[in-house]
């Protein structure tokens, strides 16, 4: 393809909308060996090579629509799906959004060296304008990766998040039909629902009787805490388990009294030892100390 330099009918965009139709191939080809398609790509060279002929029919439609700089254009979408993928797999193996906007940076010179060919003259202001029409396309889709990148370490961050609170809020089984959640932290409204969801599912799956919700390492008491326990112990109850709080210190005692919060249907121990003996006192298993040790019978 040669550009027509008389024709001052055909703006910039649609040049480079045309040449980036017309020389696809070739472009897929060179960015197929660049370190963005390459090191995700390892399988297959024509997998890469479909992948790039994928972002450049985006980007020739983007360019058809003269929208060059809007992030928000209807011709990104497919480069949001198609880079998307391979942005998430770049941001799990440690790359920072700006390496990966580098290695999108890294698919200008190819391209801009087969735009350049199309002219006889790559000095004059037709060939100029097309250079900087394709230069602002390829700024916008560095944008497009970024954000892209963005939403791929936020969500990887919040999937990590997710998998720590479900770590410190582990469900121990103290006894046949009996078990604890050791809270330790503070307990807001993400977290009661993974303490609510976790217990629950233990209750089914070691169909406990009694649970016990310890909150000795639970720093203070407010009538927000309050309120989640007590959902918490209510939905127990109503998967056929008696909930037990546990770790009620003096200062949280008197904290719950300052308050005027009402634990009155909340069945509450001092310690974790104490509700484990209640459990299993009414189990109907006795729980007694011989010399210096303890033994259960």
């Amino acid at each position: 393809m040669t550009v027509p330099e008389q024709d001052a009918a055909v703006s910039a965009p649609q040049v480079v909308s045309s040449f980036l139709e017309q020389r696809k191939e070739q472009i897929a080809q060179r960015w197929a060996d660049t370190p963005l398609f390459r090191s995700v790509f390892t399988v297959s060279r024509d997998e890469a090579v479909e992948a790039c002929k994928a972002v450049v029919e985006a980007l020739s439609e983007v360019a058809a629509s003269g929208r060059l700089e809007d992030v928000g254009s209807p011709g990104f979408v497919p480069v949001r799906d198609q880079l998307g993928r391979m942005t998430q797999t770049r941001a799990r193996s440690g790359h920072t959004a700006s390496q990966i906007a580098n290695e999108v940076a890294g698919l200008r010179v190819p391209v801009m060296e087969l735009l350049r060919e199309e002219f006889a003259d790559p000095t004059v202001p037709r060939a100029q304008e097309a250079v900087l029409a394709l230069t602002l396309l390829l700024g916008t889709l560095r944008l497009v990766v970024m954000e892209t990148a963005l939403d791929a370490n936020a969500e990887l961050i919040e999937r990590q998040r997710q998998q720590l609170l479900e770590v410190a809020t582990p469900v121990i089984k103290l006894w046949e039909g009996t078990v604890a959640v050791p809270l330790i932290g503070t307990l807001d409204s993400a977290r009661s629902q993974v303490v609510m969801e976790s217990l629950l599912e233990a209750i089914v799956d070691q169909r406990a009787r009694y649970a016990i919700l310890d909150i000795t390492g639970v720093p203070t008491v407010d009538s927000l805490v309050a309120q989640h326990l007590m959902k918490t112990v209510a939905a127990a109850r109503l998967m056929g388990a008696e909930c037990i709080v546990s770790g009620i210190r003096p200062a949280i005692a008197q904290t719950i009294v300052q308050l005027g919060i009402d634990l009155g249907s909340v069945l509450t121990r001092s310690s974790l030892a104490d509700a484990l003996a209640y459990a299993l006192g009414k189990q109907g298993i006795e729980v007694s100390r011989a010399h210096a040790n303890e033994s259960v019978r």
